[in-house]
């Protein structure tokens, strides 16, 4: 699998979660989309890429075509998905929108992804309202835990609770639709961060009883970056903005105001579906899936009982990334601290992974991907014994 990926030779890549790696195929299905809009760029950006201002639309807008393949992969319907940068940026626009008082809460997890915890803080204080955290477990040990956490964190004030799919530092799996059903039970609305999610584990989203769902496509689901999409359930579109008005802002349809923000390259989008269909004709998603969840779990049974470290993670909440424990020879530490080993393992011995601090230890997290196998795992193992 590794000839199908442009990867540096001789490097060890356990990261595929932060910014994941475009396939070849997908990379030339780009190129032919850029060589297409650059032969005729008015006629294509204008009159084929969406529906905005024209007399005549076409029939099937590109990008709503692309949003059609998409949402079928993530178990919506087109008519539900807009194509965004990130899932920061959709995460963004669903705060922007929904209207806060005083005194109104904003409820979120500490595993939460920083990115979105400092866009939340910084929109809350604008309203006047308040991000409270909630404390998830981890090491995880049972997943009905992470459920009981959600129900113990609500409140009569809490009007908006953002819950994670896949969590980004801890790559805990989440019982997302158990989490949700305990918000929707106590009329809190859920925001979902699925950046982690799609390719990596299966996603229905019209199964999970969530509000909006951000996810990307540039990490586990092979697009190219910036790839990313804001579902949002049918009685939450009215009013849903994205974070650049524009022209469409007036038309009265959702779609259209994130389809056109201005003059940006589509392609990333547009070549969503070429990512998919090489999952499914080159790798085969469930194969994909299994593999990589294999590979995922076994990793850190070996790397656990190399360190002499315990893991408690129940197989349920592991998918294609694990977080597990750096020896205790290493000691405690900080994120600068996290990030110098971080550093020497990827300048002495060509290995790129995370390392976290968490709780006062160090861990790192490793992504598997179809194009790693145990060797690499191996190498990882043997760098930091030689730290």
């Amino acid at each position: 699998m590794l000839a199908h990926f442009p990867l540096e030779p001789g490097a060890v890549y356990l990261n595929h979660g932060t910014v994941g790696v475009a396939p070849l195929a997908v990379m030339r299905a780009r190129s032919a989309i850029l060589d297409e809009i650059e032969r005729h760029p008015a006629r294509f950006m204008i009159r084929e890429l969406m529906t905005l201002g024209l007399s005549e639309p076409p029939a099937e807008p590109r990008l709503r075509a692309a949003a059609e393949r998409v949402g079928a992969f993530l178990g919506a319907g087109g008519d539900g998905i807009a194509f965004v940068d990130n899932a920061t940026s959709a995460i963004n626009a669903v705060v922007r929108s929904i209207r806060l008082a005083p005194g109104d809460e904003i409820l979120v997890h500490d595993q939460a992804y920083g990115g979105v915890v400092r866009a939340i803080g910084f929109l809350a204080r604008e309203r006047g309202a308040t991000m409270t955290r909630f404390t998830l477990p981890f090491p995880a040990r049972a997943p009905e835990e992470f459920v009981a956490a959600v129900e113990r964190a609500l409140t009569p004030r809490t009007r908006l609770a953002l819950l994670d799919h896949v969590g980004s530092e801890t790559a805990l799996v989440m019982p997302l639709a158990a989490m949700a059903a305990a918000c929707r039970d106590r009329g809190v609305a859920v925001l979902v961060d699925g950046a982690h999610a799609p390719g990596a584990i299966k996603v229905d989203i019209a199964a999970l009883g969530v509000d909006w769902y951000a996810a990307n496509l540039h990490k586990w689901a092979f697009a190219p970056r910036s790839c990313g999409v804001l579902w949002a359930a049918p009685e939450r579109r009215e009013g849903l903005h994205p974070g650049v008005i524009s022209w469409g802002v007036t038309s009265g349809d959702w779609l259209q105001e994130f389809d056109w923000t201005g003059t940006r390259d589509p392609s990333p989008w547009l070549a969503a579906p070429a990512a998919l269909d090489f999952m499914h004709d080159v790798l085969g998603v469930a194969a994909m899936r299994a593999h990589n969840h294999e590979l995922a779990w076994q990793s850190a049974q070996l790397l656990c009982r190399r360190w002499r470290r315990d893991w408690t993670t129940p197989e349920s909440m592991v998918g294609c990334m694990v977080t597990v424990p750096l020896p205790e020879r290493l000691g405690g530490g900080d994120a600068a601290k996290a990030q110098r080993l971080r550093d020497a393992l990827f300048e002495r011995h060509a290995i790129e992974v995370p390392v976290i601090a968490r709780g006062g230890a160090l861990w790192a997290r490793v992504s598997l991907q179809v194009y790693n196998d145990a060797s690499d795992v191996e190498r990882f193992a043997d760098a930091v014994d030689a730290l």
